[in-house]
Protein backbone atom coordinates (compact mmCIF):
# COMPACT_ATOMS: atom_id res chain seq x y z
CA UNK A 1 0.00 0.00 0.00
CA UNK A 2 3.00 2.26 -0.14
CA UNK A 3 2.32 3.62 -3.68
CA UNK A 4 -0.20 6.29 -2.47
CA UNK A 5 2.79 7.94 -0.46
CA UNK A 6 4.37 10.80 -1.91
CA UNK A 7 7.84 11.63 -0.44
CA UNK A 8 9.12 15.34 -0.75
CA UNK A 9 13.25 15.83 0.02
CA UNK A 10 13.11 19.55 1.56
CA UNK A 11 16.80 19.70 2.73
CA UNK A 12 15.02 20.88 6.34
CA UNK A 13 14.47 18.48 8.94
CA UNK A 14 11.00 19.21 9.36
CA UNK A 15 9.40 19.19 12.98
CA UNK A 16 5.58 20.16 11.99
CA UNK A 17 3.39 19.26 9.25
CA UNK A 18 -0.36 20.61 9.63
CA UNK A 19 -3.19 20.64 6.95
CA UNK A 20 -4.84 23.95 6.49
CA UNK A 21 -8.73 23.77 7.79
CA UNK A 22 -10.99 22.94 5.07
CA UNK A 23 -13.92 25.43 5.53
CA UNK A 24 -16.89 23.77 7.11
CA UNK A 25 -19.25 22.61 4.13
CA UNK A 26 -15.91 21.64 1.98
CA UNK A 27 -16.05 18.09 0.36
CA UNK A 28 -13.14 17.94 -1.43
CA UNK A 29 -10.40 16.29 0.33
CA UNK A 30 -7.17 19.03 2.56
CA UNK A 31 -5.21 20.61 -0.57
CA UNK A 32 -2.81 23.15 1.52
CA UNK A 33 -0.56 22.25 4.32
CA UNK A 34 1.96 23.95 6.60
CA UNK A 35 5.65 22.44 7.54
CA UNK A 36 7.65 24.06 10.28
CA UNK A 37 11.64 23.04 10.27
CA UNK A 38 14.27 22.68 13.12
CA UNK A 39 17.71 21.97 13.50
CA UNK A 40 18.82 24.19 10.57
CA UNK A 41 21.05 27.16 9.82
CA UNK A 42 18.04 29.08 8.34
CA UNK A 43 14.32 27.40 9.96
CA UNK A 44 11.76 28.03 7.24
CA UNK A 45 7.84 27.92 7.97
CA UNK A 46 6.54 26.70 4.40
CA UNK A 47 3.00 26.28 2.71
CA UNK A 48 2.80 23.38 -0.05
CA UNK A 49 0.12 22.45 -2.28
CA UNK A 50 -0.81 18.63 -1.78
CA UNK A 51 -0.16 17.25 -5.19
CA UNK A 52 -2.29 17.76 -8.30
CA UNK A 53 -5.70 16.75 -7.45
CA UNK A 54 -7.01 17.62 -11.42
CA UNK A 55 -5.02 14.59 -12.36
CA UNK A 56 -6.78 11.33 -10.80
CA UNK A 57 -5.22 8.71 -12.33
CA UNK A 58 -7.03 5.95 -13.71
CA UNK A 59 -8.20 4.55 -10.46
CA UNK A 60 -8.36 7.28 -8.58
CA UNK A 61 -4.83 7.78 -7.48
CA UNK A 62 -3.35 11.41 -7.46
CA UNK A 63 -0.28 12.52 -9.50
CA UNK A 64 2.44 14.81 -8.55
CA UNK A 65 4.18 15.78 -5.42
CA UNK A 66 3.57 18.33 -3.04
CA UNK A 67 4.61 21.65 -4.67
CA UNK A 68 5.90 24.50 -2.76
CA UNK A 69 3.80 27.75 -2.58
CA UNK A 70 5.83 29.99 -0.63
CA UNK A 71 8.46 30.30 2.70
CA UNK A 72 9.22 32.47 5.28
CA UNK A 73 12.48 32.51 7.69
CA UNK A 74 11.68 31.72 11.07
CA UNK A 75 13.68 32.57 14.13
CA UNK A 76 14.49 29.33 16.01
CA UNK A 77 13.59 25.62 15.61
CA UNK A 78 9.64 25.80 15.00
CA UNK A 79 8.34 23.78 17.84
CA UNK A 80 4.93 23.86 17.08
CA UNK A 81 2.07 24.97 15.19
CA UNK A 82 -1.45 25.46 14.07
CA UNK A 83 -3.82 26.96 12.01
CA UNK A 84 -5.88 29.91 13.37
CA UNK A 85 -7.92 29.74 10.54
CA UNK A 86 -7.95 29.81 6.60
CA UNK A 87 -5.18 32.16 6.51
CA UNK A 88 -3.38 32.54 9.56
CA UNK A 89 -0.80 30.07 11.12
CA UNK A 90 0.28 30.82 14.75
CA UNK A 91 4.01 29.24 15.50
CA UNK A 92 5.99 28.48 18.42
CA UNK A 93 9.36 29.28 18.67
CA UNK A 94 12.50 27.38 20.42
CA UNK A 95 13.48 31.32 21.55
CA UNK A 96 10.22 31.73 23.09
CA UNK A 97 8.25 34.17 20.71
CA UNK A 98 5.01 33.43 19.26
CA UNK A 99 4.09 34.27 15.75
CA UNK A 100 1.28 34.55 13.44
CA UNK A 101 2.20 34.50 10.26
CA UNK A 102 -0.84 35.09 7.29
CA UNK A 103 -0.88 33.18 3.65
CA UNK A 104 -1.38 35.79 1.15
CA UNK A 105 -3.30 33.80 -1.33
CA UNK A 106 -3.76 35.96 -4.21
CA UNK A 107 -0.12 36.40 -4.82
CA UNK A 108 1.49 33.00 -2.42
CA UNK A 109 3.22 35.14 0.17
CA UNK A 110 3.62 34.61 3.74
CA UNK A 111 4.31 37.56 6.01
CA UNK A 112 4.83 37.81 9.64
CA UNK A 113 1.31 39.68 10.68
CA UNK A 114 1.58 39.50 14.49
CA UNK A 115 4.36 38.70 17.01
CA UNK A 116 4.90 38.16 20.76
CA UNK A 117 8.27 38.65 21.69
CA UNK A 118 9.75 36.27 24.36
CA UNK A 119 6.01 34.88 25.42
CA UNK A 120 7.80 32.10 27.17
CA UNK A 121 11.43 33.20 28.98
CA UNK A 122 13.16 32.15 31.84
CA UNK A 123 14.33 34.92 34.93
CA UNK A 124 12.79 38.10 33.36
CA UNK A 125 11.63 39.53 29.96
CA UNK A 126 14.81 42.24 29.59
CA UNK A 127 17.62 39.50 29.89
CA UNK A 128 19.29 39.00 26.24
CA UNK A 129 19.48 35.08 26.31
CA UNK A 130 16.02 34.81 28.26
CA UNK A 131 14.27 33.21 26.09
CA UNK A 132 12.64 29.98 27.00
CA UNK A 133 11.11 27.80 24.35
CA UNK A 134 7.86 27.75 23.20
CA UNK A 135 6.22 24.20 23.22
CA UNK A 136 2.87 23.98 22.16
CA UNK A 137 0.64 25.90 20.73
CA UNK A 138 -3.55 25.53 20.57
CA UNK A 139 -6.11 27.53 19.25
CA UNK A 140 -9.72 27.94 19.07
CA UNK A 141 -10.50 31.24 16.82
CA UNK A 142 -9.75 33.99 18.12
CA UNK A 143 -7.93 32.48 20.98
CA UNK A 144 -4.12 31.34 20.96
CA UNK A 145 -3.15 29.15 23.91
CA UNK A 146 0.72 28.94 24.60
CA UNK A 147 2.88 26.68 26.92
CA UNK A 148 6.66 26.68 27.48
CA UNK A 149 9.62 25.09 28.77
CA UNK A 150 9.43 27.88 31.53
CA UNK A 151 6.20 26.44 33.03
CA UNK A 152 3.90 29.35 31.78
CA UNK A 153 0.32 29.66 30.46
CA UNK A 154 -0.38 32.36 28.41
CA UNK A 155 -3.86 33.22 26.72
CA UNK A 156 -4.15 35.67 23.55
CA UNK A 157 -6.26 37.02 21.02
CA UNK A 158 -5.30 37.55 17.32
CA UNK A 159 -4.25 40.47 16.94
CA UNK A 160 -4.41 42.06 20.49
CA UNK A 161 -1.19 43.27 21.74
CA UNK A 162 -0.26 42.16 24.84
CA UNK A 163 -1.90 38.32 26.74
CA UNK A 164 -5.32 38.47 27.85
CA UNK A 165 -3.96 35.85 30.87
CA UNK A 166 -0.69 34.42 32.14
CA UNK A 167 -0.59 31.86 34.57
CA UNK A 168 2.97 32.59 35.38
CA UNK A 169 4.02 29.68 37.59
CA UNK A 170 1.42 27.27 36.06
CA UNK A 171 4.15 24.32 36.46
CA UNK A 172 7.08 23.82 37.98
CA UNK A 173 8.36 21.63 35.09
CA UNK A 174 8.32 22.15 31.59
CA UNK A 175 5.04 22.02 29.81
CA UNK A 176 5.27 19.91 26.52
CA UNK A 177 1.48 20.04 25.03
CA UNK A 178 -1.55 21.75 25.62
CA UNK A 179 -5.14 21.13 24.14
CA UNK A 180 -8.78 22.98 24.51
CA UNK A 181 -11.05 20.16 26.61
CA UNK A 182 -13.90 23.18 25.61
CA UNK A 183 -14.02 26.54 25.32
CA UNK A 184 -13.24 27.70 28.73
CA UNK A 185 -10.78 24.95 29.52
CA UNK A 186 -7.30 23.50 29.07
CA UNK A 187 -5.42 20.51 29.10
CA UNK A 188 -1.66 20.63 29.64
CA UNK A 189 0.46 17.57 29.85
CA UNK A 190 4.43 18.01 31.42
CA UNK A 191 7.81 16.32 32.22
CA UNK A 192 7.10 14.49 34.93
CA UNK A 193 3.56 12.78 33.23
CA UNK A 194 1.44 14.68 35.39
CA UNK A 195 -2.17 16.31 33.12
CA UNK A 196 -3.60 18.87 34.54
CA UNK A 197 -6.69 20.86 33.31
CA UNK A 198 -7.15 24.48 34.00
CA UNK A 199 -10.44 26.47 33.77
CA UNK A 200 -9.68 30.29 32.26
CA UNK A 201 -13.32 31.55 34.04
CA UNK A 202 -11.41 31.10 37.39
CA UNK A 203 -8.55 33.35 38.33
CA UNK A 204 -6.68 31.46 40.57
CA UNK A 205 -3.35 30.03 39.10
CA UNK A 206 -3.88 26.76 40.08
CA UNK A 207 -5.16 23.32 37.88
CA UNK A 208 -8.51 22.06 38.63
CA UNK A 209 -7.48 18.69 38.43
CA UNK A 210 -4.28 17.18 38.16
CA UNK A 211 -4.01 13.04 36.50
CA UNK A 212 -0.83 11.91 36.74
CA UNK A 213 1.14 8.57 35.22
CA UNK A 214 1.67 6.59 38.88
CA UNK A 215 5.47 5.38 39.74
CA UNK A 216 8.10 6.88 37.14
CA UNK A 217 6.98 10.27 36.30
CA UNK A 218 7.34 9.86 32.72
CA UNK A 219 7.68 12.88 30.72
CA UNK A 220 4.91 13.36 28.55
CA UNK A 221 5.30 15.15 25.21
CA UNK A 222 1.85 14.82 23.22
CA UNK A 223 -1.86 15.20 24.15
CA UNK A 224 -5.39 15.13 21.82
CA UNK A 225 -8.69 14.97 22.96
CA UNK A 226 -11.04 12.72 21.42
CA UNK A 227 -12.89 15.06 19.23
CA UNK A 228 -16.85 14.35 20.40
CA UNK A 229 -15.97 12.54 23.57
CA UNK A 230 -14.46 15.48 25.32
CA UNK A 231 -13.55 13.13 28.36
CA UNK A 232 -11.14 10.86 26.61
CA UNK A 233 -7.94 11.74 26.16
CA UNK A 234 -5.15 10.16 24.79
CA UNK A 235 -1.10 11.19 25.42
CA UNK A 236 2.05 9.48 24.40
CA UNK A 237 5.34 10.03 25.82
CA UNK A 238 9.46 9.66 26.75
CA UNK A 239 8.96 6.07 26.52
CA UNK A 240 6.55 5.66 23.85
CA UNK A 241 4.06 4.03 25.87
CA UNK A 242 0.48 5.38 24.39
CA UNK A 243 -1.92 6.22 27.61
CA UNK A 244 -5.65 6.38 27.47
CA UNK A 245 -7.45 8.84 29.94
CA UNK A 246 -10.92 9.32 31.28
CA UNK A 247 -10.94 12.56 32.97
CA UNK A 248 -14.31 12.01 34.92
CA UNK A 249 -12.82 9.55 36.28
CA UNK A 250 -9.74 8.17 38.71
CA UNK A 251 -6.20 10.04 38.64
CA UNK A 252 -4.52 7.17 36.42
CA UNK A 253 -5.02 6.18 32.77
CA UNK A 254 -7.86 3.79 31.54
CA UNK A 255 -5.38 1.88 29.28
CA UNK A 256 -1.70 1.91 29.14
CA UNK A 257 -1.06 0.75 25.46
CA UNK A 258 3.03 -0.50 24.73
CA UNK A 259 3.59 1.37 21.30
CA UNK A 260 7.30 2.60 20.36
CA UNK A 261 10.55 1.56 21.28
CA UNK A 262 11.43 5.54 21.68
CA UNK A 263 10.16 8.99 22.54
CA UNK A 264 6.22 9.64 21.23
CA UNK A 265 5.97 13.32 19.32
CA UNK A 266 2.39 13.23 18.63
CA UNK A 267 -0.83 11.66 18.96
CA UNK A 268 -3.87 12.70 16.78
CA UNK A 269 -7.36 11.05 16.84
CA UNK A 270 -8.54 11.21 13.70
CA UNK A 271 -10.80 14.59 13.71
CA UNK A 272 -14.09 12.77 11.90
CA UNK A 273 -13.77 9.36 12.50
CA UNK A 274 -12.03 9.09 16.13
CA UNK A 275 -12.30 4.94 16.45
CA UNK A 276 -8.72 5.71 14.19
CA UNK A 277 -5.67 7.27 16.37
CA UNK A 278 -1.94 8.06 14.89
CA UNK A 279 1.13 8.05 16.95
CA UNK A 280 4.59 9.02 15.58
CA UNK A 281 8.01 8.32 17.07
CA UNK A 282 11.50 9.03 17.48
CA UNK A 283 12.00 5.60 16.46
CA UNK A 284 11.53 6.29 12.74
CA UNK A 285 7.72 4.41 13.12
CA UNK A 286 3.66 5.91 12.37
CA UNK A 287 1.20 3.79 13.49
CA UNK A 288 -2.75 3.44 12.79
CA UNK A 289 -4.60 2.62 15.29
CA UNK A 290 -8.29 1.27 14.62
CA UNK A 291 -10.77 0.65 17.20
CA UNK A 292 -13.39 0.69 14.84
CA UNK A 293 -15.60 -2.91 15.62
CA UNK A 294 -16.41 -4.42 12.57
CA UNK A 295 -15.11 -4.08 9.32
CA UNK A 296 -18.22 -4.16 7.06
CA UNK A 297 -19.43 -0.93 9.15
CA UNK A 298 -15.88 0.88 7.91
CA UNK A 299 -17.00 4.35 6.45
CA UNK A 300 -16.20 4.40 2.83
CA UNK A 301 -13.90 7.32 1.45
CA UNK A 302 -14.70 6.23 -1.93
CA UNK A 303 -12.78 8.61 -4.01
CA UNK A 304 -15.12 9.56 -7.33
CA UNK A 305 -14.43 12.39 -9.65
CA UNK A 306 -11.65 13.32 -7.26
CA UNK A 307 -13.61 13.90 -4.36
CA UNK A 308 -13.65 12.01 -1.31
CA UNK A 309 -17.24 11.43 0.77
CA UNK A 310 -16.18 11.24 4.29
CA UNK A 311 -20.03 10.97 5.53
CA UNK A 312 -20.02 8.36 8.55
CA UNK A 313 -23.19 6.35 8.79
CA UNK A 314 -24.96 6.44 11.81
CA UNK A 315 -24.14 2.80 12.56
CA UNK A 316 -20.41 3.93 13.70
CA UNK A 317 -22.07 5.59 16.89
CA UNK A 318 -20.26 6.94 19.60
CA UNK A 319 -20.94 4.31 22.18
CA UNK A 320 -19.03 1.96 20.45
CA UNK A 321 -16.42 4.66 20.32
CA UNK A 322 -16.34 5.34 23.94
CA UNK A 323 -16.50 1.29 24.62
CA UNK A 324 -13.18 0.95 22.50
CA UNK A 325 -10.77 3.66 23.40
CA UNK A 326 -12.24 3.04 27.54
CA UNK A 327 -11.82 -0.59 27.48
CA UNK A 328 -8.89 -1.47 30.27
CA UNK A 329 -7.49 -3.15 26.87
CA UNK A 330 -8.99 -2.23 23.80
CA UNK A 331 -5.48 -4.53 22.05
CA UNK A 332 -7.59 -7.45 23.42
CA UNK A 333 -10.54 -8.12 21.15
CA UNK A 334 -10.63 -5.25 18.73
CA UNK A 335 -7.39 -3.02 17.77
CA UNK A 336 -5.45 -3.25 14.39
CA UNK A 337 -2.16 -1.56 14.26
CA UNK A 338 -0.35 -0.59 11.57
CA UNK A 339 3.18 0.73 10.91
CA UNK A 340 2.45 3.07 7.66
CA UNK A 341 6.07 3.31 7.55
CA UNK A 342 7.66 -0.28 6.98
CA UNK A 343 11.74 0.72 6.51
CA UNK A 344 12.36 2.91 9.48
CA UNK A 345 14.58 5.53 9.20
CA UNK A 346 15.02 8.62 11.19
CA UNK A 347 12.68 10.41 13.59
CA UNK A 348 8.81 10.96 12.76
CA UNK A 349 8.46 14.22 14.02
CA UNK A 350 4.81 15.38 13.45
CA UNK A 351 1.55 14.11 11.77
CA UNK A 352 -1.81 15.76 10.43
CA UNK A 353 -4.82 14.02 9.29
CA UNK A 354 -7.64 14.98 7.70
CA UNK A 355 -9.85 13.06 5.38
CA UNK A 356 -8.30 10.76 3.59
CA UNK A 357 -5.54 12.39 3.90
CA UNK A 358 -2.11 12.09 6.18
CA UNK A 359 1.22 14.47 5.91
CA UNK A 360 4.07 13.67 7.95
CA UNK A 361 7.52 15.20 8.28
CA UNK A 362 10.75 13.47 9.03
CA UNK A 363 14.25 14.72 10.27
CA UNK A 364 15.48 12.79 6.89
CA UNK A 365 14.69 15.89 5.21
CA UNK A 366 11.45 14.70 4.03
CA UNK A 367 7.75 15.54 4.00
CA UNK A 368 5.27 12.76 2.98
CA UNK A 369 1.89 12.91 1.67
CA UNK A 370 -0.82 9.67 1.95
CA UNK A 371 -4.14 10.78 0.23
CA UNK A 372 -5.82 7.36 0.13
CA UNK A 373 -5.37 6.71 4.53
CA UNK A 374 -8.31 4.14 4.07
CA UNK A 375 -8.33 3.04 0.66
Amino acid sequence: AMEEVCAKFVSQKISKTRWRPLPAAALQPPDLFATGSWDNEDNRVSIWSAGDVGNAGINGEYQGEPQLLCDIRHNGDVMDMQFLDQERIVVASSTGTVTVFRHHQNNQTLSASHRWEKAHYHVDQDTSCGGAACTGVICNNPEIVTVGEDGRINLFRADQKDAIRTIDNADSSTLHAVTFLRTTEILTVNSIGQLKIWDLRQQRNEPSQILSLTGDRVPLHCVDRHPNQQHIVATGGQDGMLSVWDIRQGTMPVSLLTAHEAEMWEVHFHPSNPDHLFTCSEDGSLWHWDTSTDVSEKPSFLHQGGRSTTYFSHNTTNQSVVSAWLSNDPTKDRMEITNLIPNQTLSVNSLDILGPCLVYGTDAEAIYVNRQLFA
